[in-house]
């Protein structure tokens, strides 16, 4: 292997500096220097080993490159910051070695071209992998047999389809596919174009002891005209019925009408007193939502239902609602519940890629000193990023779903836009709360083998592994004379404000001729478009421009999966086998680009690739080193009579933290404010519980308008925290009722049916058109520039106006109250 050596290189990292020496590999950055002793320490008898510092070049996610004359007497200096929160900085007296250096990184990092040049493609592994084969660790056949559904054993109402065996009915999806046992692969055809790439409502997981499911999909293609499918109906029905009553695995599977199921403990008992009042607040408004008007006791009987004997099936929309509506106008959309009538929509506030990549690059402006400093992270930065506002809203999401499936023994399908983001954190996160066999470690490498590597995931577009040159920045040598320390400005104002308008100025052209990528995610509203003068794009057609990192794209999908997972292990310790460890180096290993796992998008593409045999799984990194990533205080025991032991484990959405160990900074440093603000707000909470002088108090049952005591504030983090639950849609007839049920039941939602009732293409082009104003995608669809929508369009256009204002407007979205790796240079980093 060929070593480039650079002498007399001076590092700093969390505010430390050290010297030593670069040496520059096909694949690698590598720091070598002598460890620092202690002060006061005496010099120890042998000379100690050099300490090393790996960077695998796809792992940066910016270089500043600054240089100096060496007259000068200052030294040049390469900035890093890398994608696990690694910040470090080279500064090299030679002026020559420093741009040697960074043209060699800049070669390796953002001009290979394809990723068949990355090191996965060449790496050969340690002897302690070899036995291993984590790319076979998954099998589907073996995992729904699990499940109890094989051709077997008893028919569960699910059958395994081979209608995708070969990849063309959908060659994003698996290619094996399980179906409801009732629904034809003839019929499935049919149904296959009504959904967004073919992805069709599909089986999931199904719950061992209730026989309820969860079923992923991708949007329906409405469109403004309301298109439905018999098919797509039909296939939906189906799968929202397939729960026979059967005894599985010795369990005799729960009466939906007489099982009374044993909530978890950190599940608030919504049939009790609350001990946790913010989570039972939110889920009690989530229940109350989607329940709408649903009967609370039994027809036959006139008993009253305990709580969860009654079904209450959903369709999960991710989105937010109008979110749905912008895609509607593109021709895709949500169901129409006037035919799903067997069950109710919940939408999701769950934002698009490009606000949780703009949320992440905040929290990177908040810690970016964190080489040359020691100071703690930007907190005012932290807050305003709203991660972890975006965190606890998949973590609802998700226990939501959960819920649904596991208390209240319902079926839910989960779909957003494609199908292969906001649904996969979905659903994987709440397979997570249900089964415990997926907080093993096998049990987890199966569950992101099945739900986000099977069924599909835009690695390449969200991680960017080939990188790209506008991450690369040469700063301007007439910089070279004055002394700017990172982060500061030099005064330069004019020419910033210049660089703004020019920004601006892209920002507002590109909606006019810019078409919306096909495999972006962003419901539609995409983001400004890359500096075209930057970048240099690879010819149409190849392979390079299909591999080719594309920044507006790039969002922390998988990312915020993982730091959803690390708030469930945060908060219940002894509940997993795996450590906070695994989590991390599993994030790095997304990016790193030494293993073939997370290089390809789909199932499909890493068959075409033959990626298992030119490449290695990650699993054999994770299973050869397994006793580093087990969690000593590991319980496996399942006992639902026993607090702390169940089956079911749900989130405590007020005790979302910033995973530190990952950002390399401390507990305190990170979290410290947020653990005073929840300290004094139970505080706050216990006094006027107490019946503080001068507060007020009443029941949950008293009916009289009696004051009460003001909300506590929120932390500084989660100011917004509320439901991620914005509004419930069911058939036209269940959200019409008349005033008084409404007065009766206020969490029943007052909105027409979507789509295609009478009328429905006026009234959704007014909505689209009102709704929508402000983000300036009505070019080119209702003609005009799109900004001024005061005017008339034509006879009759103020009544739907109106109409599609008052549809919007009625819209419930009412809230409810509601040691690292990276820490010290004396770390050397995993590279095999």
């Amino acid at each position: 292997m060929q070593v480039k050596k650079i002498p007399n290189v001076d590092a700093i990292r969390g505010g430390e500096k050290h010297s030593g020496e670069l040496h520059l590999t096909e694949h690698h950055i590598i720091f070598v220097f002598a460890p620092t002793l202690p002060d006061g320490a005496p010099p120890p008898p042998n000379t100690p080993k050099a300490r090393e510092v790996y960077i695998a070049y796809p792992i940066i996610s910016n270089c500043f490159y600054r240089p100096c004359p060496s007259i000068s007497g200052r030294p040049s200096s390469i900035r890093l910051r890398c994608r696990d929160f690694m910040f470090i900085n080279f500064s090299i007296s030679d002026e020559y070695h420093a741009r040697e250096v960074f043209e060699y990184i800049r070669i390796r990092t953002c001009r290979l071209g394809t990723i068949e040049k990355l090191y996965a493609f060449s790496y050969q592994p340690v002897k302690a992998e070899a036995p291993f084969d984590g790319w076979h660790i998954y099998d589907p056949r073996a995992e729904f047999r699990r499940q109890g559904i094989s051709t077997k054993s008893v028919d569960r109402g699910w059958r395994v389809s081979l209608i995708n065996k070969d990849y063309t009915f959908s060659p994003t999806y698996p290619g094996l596919l399980v179906v409801p046992s009732k629904i034809s692969d003839n019929v499935i055809k049919y149904a296959g174009s009504y959904r967004s790439r073919q992805r069709i409502p599909v089986l999931t997981y199904l719950h061992s002891l209730n026989n309820c499911s969860i079923t992923r999909s991708s949007q329906p293609m409405v469109g403004f005209r309301g298109n439905r499918s018999i098919q797509d109906e039909k296939l939906v029905s189906a799968c929202f019925s397939a729960s026979a009553t059967v005894e599985f695995n010795g369990i005799e599977a729960a009466s939906q009408l007489t099982a009374e199921p044993s909530p978890a403990s950190s599940q608030a008992d919504l049939r009790g007193d609350s001990q946790e009042a913010e989570t039972s607040d939110t889920e009690r408004f989530e229940d109350e939502l989607i329940a709408g008007n649903d009967s609370k006791v039994d027809s036959k009987t006139g008993k009253r239902l305990v709580y969860g004997a009654q079904q209450s099936n959903l369709i999960v929309d991710a989105r937010p609602t109008i979110n749905a509506v912008v895609m509607q106008a593109m021709g895709k959309g949500s169901e129409n519940m006037d035919y799903y009538n067997f069950a109710k929509k919940a939408y999701l506030n769950i934002e698009n890629i490009h606000v949780m990549r703009e949320s992440l690059n905040a929290v990177i402006e908040a810690l970016k000193d964190g080489d040359i400093s020691r100071l703690p992270p930007n907190r005012e930065l932290l807050q305003k990023s709203n991660w972890l506002k975006h965190i606890t809203g998949i973590l609802d999401g998700s226990a939501l779903i959960a819920r649904q499936v596991g208390i209240r023994h319902s079926h839910v399908l989960i779909h957003c836009s494609d199908g292969w983001d906001r649904t996969s954190q979905l659903s994987a996160l709440s397979q997570l709360m249900l089964d415990p066999y997926y907080r093993t470690i096998e049990g987890f490498i199966v569950l992101i083998e099945k739900d986000w590597l099977s069924f599909g995931h835009m690695f390449q577009q969200r991680s960017g592994p080939l990188n790209s040159e506008k991450w690369f920045v040469v700063e301007k040598d007439a910089l070279a004379g004055s002394a700017i320390p990172p982060g500061e400005s030099d005064g330069r104002a004019g020419e910033a404000f210049e660089n703004a308008i020019a920004s601006a100025r892209r920002f507002f052209n590109k909606n006019r001729h810019n078409d919306i990528n096909a495999e972006s995610d962003g419901d539609g509203l995409s983001s400004p478009p890359d500096d075209p003068s930057q970048i240099k794009k690879p010819a149409p057609g190849t392979p390079e421009a299909s591999e080719a990192t594309r920044p507006n794209e790039l969002s922390p999908v998988f990312h915020q999966f993982l730091d959803a997972t690390y708030q469930l292990l945060r908060q219940h310790p002894n509940r997993f086998e795996y450590n906070e460890r695994f989590l991390r180096r599993l994030l790095y290993h997304l990016y790193a680009g030494q293993y073939g796992t997370f290089l390809w998008n789909s199932e499909k593409a890493r068959i075409d690739a033959r990626a298992s045999e030119r490449t290695r799984s990650v699993w054999d990194y994770f299973l050869s080193r397994k006793p580093e990533f087990i969690n000593r205080d590991y319980d496996s025991t399942i006992d639902d009579r026993q607090s702390g032991r169940e089956r079911l484990l749900f989130p405590k959405l007020s005790e979302v933290r910033w995973w530190y160990q990952l950002f390399g900074r401390s507990d305190a440093e990170m979290n410290e404010y947020l653990d005073l603000a929840a300290a004094r707000d139970e505080r706050i909470g216990g006094y006027a519980m107490g019946g503080m002088p001068g507060t007020f108090t009443s029941s949950p049952n008293n009916d009289s308008k009696s004051p009460k005591p003001p909300p506590s504030p929120q932390p500084p983090s989660l100011q917004l925290s509320k439901s991620v639950l914005t509004g419930v849609e069911s058939a036209h007839e269940a959200l019409t009722p008349d005033q008084r049920s409404a007065v009766n039941n206020p969490a029943s939602l007052k909105h027409s049916a979507s789509a295609d009732t009478p009328g429905a293409f006026a009234t959704n082009l007014a909505k689209i058109r009102d709704g929508v104003t402000g983000l300036d995608i009505g070019r080119g669809i209702f003609g005009g520039s799109g900004s001024n929508t005061g005017g008339s369009s034509g006879g009759g256009s103020s009544t739907t106006s109106k109409k599609g204002e008052q549809e919007m407007a009625d819209m419930s979205t009412a809230p409810a109250d509601t040691s690292t790796e990276k820490g010290s240079w004396g770390t050397t980093y995993d590279v095999t």
